[in-house]
């Protein structure tokens, strides 16, 4: 298949590439190497797949509509994965409008794009986020999830609802996948594991918020990739059974889906910093803060219509999945 990737030079673009590629899909990847962190990183995840004889880049923006419509129809693809997006809570607290434009304003353009060019299936990054204030856990599709607590909460919610609209109206099969704390080798150096690590091994302290009693559903990027792959070769379906007396928020009457991956075993934030710790062999100076604006004190992913439609659960072991991102760490910063 023709696969078109946004985001591909990101944490989860890139190694979706890698896995697409490897089994021989031809992948045209898009990615604006903005400097919300550092690009270097970026090239360097990239340099890994851009010599690949089936893949191609393209450095633009999904709020450029004019660039988005030329691409989709140079390619004729047949499917797309959005998974780029402006990244990070806290930051969107600072700057609330760049969140607007590429989760907004750029994910029209790319639904545009599908709506013009019979794209087969729409696979899109959503976020646990979503699920902002509600407290039962573990976290379901079937949950109400009006009640977000930050902006780029917000704009994930939204896309869920657009892209609902658009299979809908024009019966474009699309997918979103809500993303449980993803870490491991390759990720942001705003995400919880780099900042430690930069900390620890430069005998800083940390900051644990919330005094340290955060819980996560820490889901490793290899079980993310596989559970976007095995979704995207499924393209979403009506479901029959759907009814709007009593409507199911997980489906629809309407080719659309949502899912949550994760690794359905919340950890506390400590025992993560533990496994670092560990994994590097050095003990972390650590400073207890309250719980800051946008952060929610727990995740938990039930996942039981993934492992029903599916049959694929996330499997990976924290302390395993730490350490491979430790290994990463020092060798990439030649430490």
């Amino acid at each position: 298949m023709k696969i078109l990737i946004t985001g591909a030079a990101g944490f989860i673009g890139s190694a979706l590439s890698i896995k697409l590629l490897d089994r021989g899909d031809i992948i045209i990847g898009v990615d604006n190497h903005n400097d919300y962190y550092d690009p270097d990183l970026k090239e360097a995840r990239l340099a890994r797949h851009i010599g690949h004889d089936n893949y191609t880049h393209v450095r633009m923006n999904i709020e450029d509509s004019s660039g988005v419509a030329a691409l989709f129809e140079k390619h004729n693809f047949d499917r797309v994965v959005n998974l780029a997006a402006q990244a990070g809570v806290r930051y969107s607290i600072e700057n609330p409008l760049a969140y607007i434009n590429t989760n907004l304003v750029g994910f029209a353009n790319i639904l545009e794009g599908c709506r013009y060019n019979n794209i087969d299936h729409l696979v899109y990054a959503s976020s646990s986020s979503v699920y902002g204030s509600n407290t039962k856990m573990p976290f379901s599709v079937s949950d109400n999830v009006d009640h977000p607590v930050s902006l780029y909460a917000a704009t994930k919610k939204a896309n869920e609802l657009m892209a609902h609209s658009y299979s809908h109206l024009y019966q474009i099969s699309t997918t979103g996948l809500r993303f449980f704390t993803v870490y491991g080798p390759w990720d942001r150096p705003d995400m919880a594991l780099q900042k430690f690590a930069k900390a620890i091994i430069n005998n800083k302290s940390i900051q644990l918020y919330n005094y340290g009693n955060h819980k996560r559903d820490f889901t490793y990027i290899d079980d993310i990739i596989e559970g976007i792959t095995r979704v995207l070769d499924s393209p979403a379906k009506p479901n029959p059974n759907w009814s709007g007396e009593n409507p199911a928020s997980g489906s629809s009457y309407a080719p659309w889906a949502i899912y949550n991956i994760g690794n359905n075993n919340p950890v506390e934030l400590k025992d993560y910093v533990a496994a670092l710790e560990e994994s590097l062999g050095i003990e972390a100076e650590k400073e207890f803060l309250p719980l800051q604006p946008g952060d929610v004190p727990e995740t938990y992913a039930d996942i039981k219509s993934l492992v029903q439609d599916f049959d694929y659960k996330p499997s990976m072991d924290l302390k395993e999945g730490v350490r491979r991102f430790s290994d990463w760490y020092k060798s990439y910063n030649n430490i």
